[in-house]
């Protein structure tokens, strides 16, 4: 998903897998609770469909959820080196659970089908959750989903965000959009963070 994919370094990417910092994922869970208060609630099931991990980095939404008190997530990967669960393709994956939250940081060439299929397989009033380039609003393609489908929240990250083992940060802005299943507002709550 990250626009580092743009030079050399994507040709070490297996599938596109990039590490999301788990320290923005953790100020991300803690502010988004402020508004929702979700984490709280007793036995909450967490689904992480494009999970991640290797031999050398953990899962990152799994380690944030564990950050916030949280250890019931289950995980999803399509890559077989990948830490997850279930290693399968999402996309074609039949849930056997029903989840409150489903969070995740999709490759952002198919991050709108994994969205289709989240809003679908989680709970009534249930939360969808992914890390986006912020242009994600954008798009003809897009438009048609946004009018019907429109996010809660946006919660962009203020600081740059890097993806890989280096210190740098990628060229591109990110955010935590939101989406609370059956639930339709005329517009996105912007948040900054």
């Amino acid at each position: 998903m990250s626009s580092t994919n743009r030079s050399d370094f994507r040709n070490n990417h297996i599938s596109d897998y990039y590490i999301t910092p788990i320290e923005q994922i953790v100020k991300f869970l803690i502010d988004f609770n402020e508004y929702e208060n979700i984490f709280i609630k007793p036995n909450i099931r967490v689904l992480d469909c494009c999970a991640g991990g290797d031999i050398k980095h953990e899962m990152s939404y799994p380690e944030a959820f564990k950050q916030i008190g949280i250890y019931n997530v289950d995980t999803i990967d399509i890559r077989e080196d990948s830490l997850a669960d279930i290693k399968t393709d999402y996309l074609t994956y039949e849930c056997k659970n029903v989840y409150d939250v489903i969070i995740t940081n999709p490759p952002f060439n198919i991050a709108l089908d994994i969205l289709k299929k989240a809003i679908n397989d989680v709970k009534d009033d249930g939360y969808v959750i992914m890390l986006l380039r912020l242009n994600f609003f954008e798009g003809k393609l897009r438009k048609d989903f946004w009018l019907n489908n429109m996010a809660k929240y946006s919660f962009v990250h203020s600081k740059r965000m890097g993806f890989t083992d280096k210190s740098g940060t990628d060229s591109v802005a990110y955010m935590h959009c939101v989406w609370q299943k059956d639930y339709n507002p005329e517009f996105c709550q912007l948040k900054v963070i």
